[in-house]
């Protein structure tokens, strides 16, 4: 029997204080920006194309790591070692990529073309005059975000159970009131503006505990030297096979195609402040990484044995570690980090998933060619995000203990699908609407086939072989059908 004790997470004043000035913040910036948000759709999902290169770069960062980086990646590397370092190099590599020539192709594109979605920007790259390929990808993102947002607010129900003491079914419906509270009134700017905070908070946990737990324990060098002792795979970065190291740099392949980052690269005011976007995107994105490896590499010297941590659950390692080694009020700041970890992620979903709603099917589909107020769009949208947010949180309820895989598929999905395609349209002229329509659906299924197929996941992750299947798939079709002349001028619009 192990007689490991088995540390628990506690709380004192200082602490809540810290997390509910942190809740405070967030519905202040929420009500800030309720007056800049309701001038129009385009200024409530991708703020007017007014927003500055810090918050850009920040908000992009942020809202694709979600509670993954803080929570995953930090038990990753407790049970692991350093060769968890494989799993943030791939996103940190494709996402400098984005922001210094994926990205402004997408934003000049964009801007000229007044694009307010990611279906709008291939609706006018390809003369989508019938809607097809509109909804084709609209689909595409409802089936896998709306599992996505529930993984979000279940995460945001845990938190607060094992932080709080509250049910978990009370902590997933106060996670989506937050989120939708500040989300349905001030739009894309609050969501940008509160993304730039929560970075904050987050490199702030992520670089404040690791050092500080590092030096209580004699340093850096009595910290590996105990590792090695322990097991050598703990200090050895290479201590993994080929394959897991392919999976984990594949990560990356994800960031292109989903659209919740690709909508802060259409928001930024000046294309041209992108590399500026880039090093500061790099930087946080580096040091993010870094910490979190950190901590778990802390983490194992501390509680050798995972019975030690709440539940014999990994995930657990980052708060209690915090517990330990921070004064009450940065340990509210780190409750507050994972808050905010959560909810980028869960509310630049919600505004995708609404603006692909009202933007794409009802105002370019169901109302085509109508005039409407943007007054009454704008209140549309607000309305679809509070119905997102029940949908997903019925979702949430109904698998509480599943919805998570969800998140894999949903990373997967949209970068299987999206991505290839999206990038073959801003970079091959030669794309043509059937071969988007191939590699839309071709990664599509073959993602969710692999995932499904036993087996095969232990080999690949599935995002990798189904983002190839999808490059291959549109490449293909475009090559035996023809341009029409609405993309051959699509093209041009991006090269004048």
């Amino acid at each position: 029997m192990d007689d490991s004790p088995v540390l628990a997470v506690e709380f004192d004043a200082y602490a809540i204080g810290a997390f509910a000035a942190y809740l405070l913040l967030l519905i202040a910036i929420g009500l800030y920006s309720t007056r800049f948000s309701s001038k129009g759709i385009a200024e409530y999902f991708i703020g007017g194309r007014k927003m500055n290169r810090f918050v850009v770069a920040l908000s992009a960062v942020v809202s694709g790591r979600s509670a993954w980086l803080l929570l995953g990646v930090t038990g990753m590397a407790y049970a692991r070692g350093p060769s968890a370092i494989w799993a943030v190099v791939g996103y940190i590599v494709v996402e400098i990529f984005l922001f210094l020539y994926y990205a402004k192709r997408l934003r000049n594109f964009t801007g000229k073309r007044n694009c307010i979605t990611i279906p709008d920007f291939f609706a006018e790259r390809f003369g989508d005059h019938d809607g097809k390929l509109r909804i084709t990808i609209v689909s595409i993102f409802l089936v896998f975000m709306i599992g996505y947002i529930s993984a979000q607010f279940v995460a945001g129900g845990k938190a607060f159970a094992s932080g709080f003491g509250l049910q978990i079914e009370t902590g997933i419906v106060l996670t989506a009131l937050i989120v939708l509270a500040y989300t349905t009134v001030g739009g894309f700017l609050a969501v940008s503006l509160t993304d730039m905070f929560q970075a904050m908070f987050m490199i702030l946990a992520l670089v404040v505990l690791p050092v500080v737990a590092i030096a209580n324990f004699g340093g850096l060098a009595e910290l590996l030297q105990h590792l090695s002792a322990m097991d050598n795979m703990f200090v050895d970065p290479f201590a993994i096979s080929v394959g897991a190291a392919i999976g984990f740099v594949g990560i990356g392949l994800g960031s292109p195609g989903n659209p919740h980052i690709l909508a802060r690269y259409m928001s930024i005011d000046d294309s041209a402040q992108l590399r500026v976007a880039a090093i500061i995107g790099t930087v946080w994105n580096v040091l993010m990484a870094w910490g979190a490896v950190f901590i778990g590499l802390a983490g194992r010297a501390y509680f050798p044995d995972v019975n030690m941590l709440p539940a014999a659950d990994t995930e657990n390692l980052f708060p209690v570690l915090a517990q330990q080694h921070l004064h009450p009020v940065l340990f509210g700041v780190v409750l507050a980090s994972i808050f905010a970890a959560i909810m980028s992620t869960a509310d630049s979903q919600l505004l995708v998933a609404a603006s692909s709603v009202v933007r794409d099917i009802y105002e370019k589909i169901i109302r085509k060619d109508e005039e409407i107020s943007q007054s009454r769009l704008v209140f549309y949208s607000r309305l679809v995000v509070f119905m997102l947010v029940v949908i997903s949180l019925l979702v949430g309820f109904w698998a509480e203990e599943l919805v998570f895989w969800l998140v894999l598929f949903a990373w997967a999905g949209l970068g299987a699908s999206i991505g290839p395609t999206s990038i073959l349209a801003l970079y091959w002229k030669g794309t043509t609407r059937a071969g988007i329509f191939a590699g839309l659906i071709t990664g599509t299924v073959v993602t969710i086939g692999w995932y499904y197929m036993p087996g095969l996941t232990d080999i690949l992750y599935e995002l990798i072989p189904g983002f190839i299947a999808a490059l291959a798939a549109t490449w293909l079709v475009s090559l035996f059908t023809g341009k029409s002349a609405d993309t051959e001028k699509a093209f041009r619009d991006m090269f004048p």
